[in-house]
């Protein structure tokens, strides 16, 4: 066959579109090995260690994501949508103090299985606008289900939303020292947080068991070791 004849038989290609799939390849690895390091080492990771463990140079995903916050945005996106809906589950439940310490659990059971989204749940990012706006969204949906618990006479009368940050940022520290050492850890403290919420005869979720005393010796020789 000449090389015009198989210039004929063979597809065309159009231009570009070799390109356009290569940084698409780059962008899904890219992607992919900051969700890794997000999750297993927090948001401290730098772009570089991002660049290094996705196998591209620093100019490549500074082509793909200028700033730290568009890829932190790209990133937890879903989880966001997650964390949003969790609000929407609970207003939906038709006892309203089981919606409330539902969604207490669900929040903090992301914050354990990631400690990437752990961090992203007790910061802003206000250049990342699609991160922020559902954060909004969950805020104004957290709201409601506060009032609406209240309503029900289990939620005391002095529970605010500022509660929630808080609960969040104790949350955080738990499952970054407890670690792989006291995965459950955190259960114990939501656990905890929810009786201080409660008002009187309200029904509590059973305590989960305590960690081992030789899972949080571990977790506390962890915490101690430099680096």
């Amino acid at each position: 066959m000449t090389s015009s004849a198989a210039s004929e038989a063979a597809p065309a290609e159009r231009p570009g579109t070799g390109l356009r799939v290569d940084a698409e390849r780059n962008r899904d690895r890219i992607l992919a090995a900051a969700r890794r390091l997000y999750a297993r080492e927090g948001l401290g990771v730098s772009m570089a260690s991002v660049a290094r463990e996705a196998g591209v140079g620093k100019a490549t995903l500074s082509r793909r994501f200028a700033t730290r916050e568009d890829l932190i945005n790209a990133v937890f996106a879903d989880r966001m949508d997650a964390y949003a809906a969790a609000v929407t589950v609970a207003l939906e439940d038709p006892d309203l103090w089981h919606g409330f310490t539902g969604y207490l659990y669900a929040i903090c059971a992301m914050q354990a299985a990631d400690r990437g989204f752990a961090d992203v749940l007790t910061m802003t990012f206000p250049a990342a606008k699609a991160l922020e706006a559902r954060r909004a969204e969950a805020y104004h949906g957290v709201l409601e289900l506060i009032s609406r618990a209240k309503e029900t006479g289990h939620l005391r009368e002095d529970v605010t939303d500022r509660d929630l940050p808080i609960l969040l940022m104790a949350n955080a520290g738990v499952v970054s020292a407890a670690g792989a050492a006291a995965p459950d850890a955190w259960r114990r403290l939501v656990a905890h947080m929810i009786r201080s919420y409660a008002a009187p005869g309200a029904p509590i979720p059973p305590m989960p068991e305590a960690p081992a005393p030789t899972a949080l010796y571990r977790a506390m020789v962890r915490l101690g070791r430099p680096g």
